[in-house]
């Protein structure tokens, strides 16, 4: 028990000597890492010119030129739908099919009419001309041939009717099949198979994806600006990260009469397989330059006034920059001053950088930054 205090006094003071002994070495290695900051060649960003495009924004849907809403030319019931959503069509191609039972039957009378009036027809003209000759023989009077000639025209009358209501039950007939009147795609079915289709009802909703277009909205006060030709850049929503260019087809003279918005027509430079009534967003470009142009995750913000980080002989200075216009592709920022073409800054400045600090390079991984680069905007070497 006596021993115990001594052997207590000795684990301490063995305890403060390890301590005495860490605490210079956690110093030296803290004070290493702030003096000499280990960055990779892809952390380095030389600066360039790039292009800087300004215009008034626009926003609508994407819609297909090409779209047509079929509809029953004749009442009847649906006895078959032969195409659904989403189907491929081609032109021609039966779609809908309705009862053909009473159309058939108003053909066949229509036709059994037709032949009756052919008959009567020919026999009136036969006995036209028996009165003819007669009438020259003087055999009969001219009232008589007087009467064969109001007949047999009559007989004509009738027949072309006749012919009339036979042209109108085959048509009645042909329509019910409904058929697609170009190639394209179905974007809606409105009918079953047992639904009553009355005339006008409709029945499919049939769209040509390779006529898409954008059909967007500028707001008034831009409207000057813009012109028949400009080049539009945009983003669909459901296709992230892809950006579509366009150019301007058609001006509507008339603003929207509630927005007071106007619209005009885009059409796409290159078709892609676009879902039609897509919201879609971008610009129209009115005016190009170029400039300095830097993401906005290069720039330190303090209050009211930007930073950029740049290597001047192995170390960073924190430099103050002028920014003016934002590119809305790509969401860069434009520098009017502070920095030069051929600078280098650092691409993503995070923590607590110091002014002045020492910089270390490692190109072990300059493949690899080349490859994280291509993946950026334009905004630098």
């Amino acid at each position: 028990m006596k021993g115990l205090p001594q052997l207590t006094i000795l684990a301490l003071a063995l305890t403060l000597m390890l301590s005495a002994c860490s605490k210079p070495t956690e110093s030296n290695t803290t004070e290493e890492t702030v003096s000499n900051l280990q960055l990779v060649s892809q952390d380095i960003l030389t600066i360039a010119t790039s292009e800087l495009s300004q215009g008034p924004m626009i926003s609508g849907t994407l819609q297909p030129v090409i779209k047509a809403e079929l509809n029953a030319e004749v009442g009847g019931i649906v006895t078959r739908v032969l195409k659904d959503n989403g189907d491929v069509v081609k032109t021609g191609e039966v779609l809908v099919q309705l009862d053909q039972t009473t159309f058939r039957d108003k053909l066949l009378s229509a036709q059994e009419a037709e032949r009756s009036a052919h008959v009567a027809a020919d026999q009136a003209t036969r006995q036209l001309k028996r009165m003819q000759k007669l009438n020259k023989q003087n055999l009969v009077t001219a009232e008589v041939l007087e009467t064969a000639e109001i007949k047999a025209n009559q007989t004509q009358s009738d027949l072309a009717s006749a012919k009339a209501r036979t042209v109108e039950a085959r048509q009645q007939l042909e329509r019910t099949e409904v058929r697609a009147p170009f190639d394209g795609v179905v974007a809606v079915r409105k009918v079953s198979s047992g639904d009553t289709a009355q005339i006008g009802k409709a029945l499919l909703v049939l769209i040509n994806p390779g006529s898409m277009r954008f059909e967007g909205y500028i707001a008034a006060d831009q409207v000057g600006a813009v012109k028949v030709g400009s080049t539009v850049n945009f983003k669909v929503n459901g296709y992230p990260g892809q950006r579509f260019n366009g150019e301007i087809e058609r001006i509507n003279p008339q603003a929207n009469e509630q927005t007071r918005q106007v619209q005009v027509f885009v059409k796409l430079t290159e078709q892609a397989s676009f879902v039609a009534g897509l919201y879609a967003e971008g610009f129209i470009s009115v005016a190009q330059q170029q400039s300095v142009m830097l993401a906005p995750s290069s720039l330190v913000n303090e209050g009211d006034l930007q930073f950029v980080w740049v290597l001047k002989d192995n170390k960073l200075m924190k430099t103050a920059v002028e920014t003016g216009a934002k590119d809305p592709r790509f969401g860069t920022v434009q520098v009017l001053s502070g920095i030069s073409v051929g600078q280098q800054i650092l691409r993503h400045p995070q923590g607590a950088l110091k002014d002045g600090i020492s910089v270390t390079i490692d190109t072990k991984t300059e493949v690899a930054g080349k490859a994280t680069e291509a993946s950026q905007p334009a905004v630098g070497k």
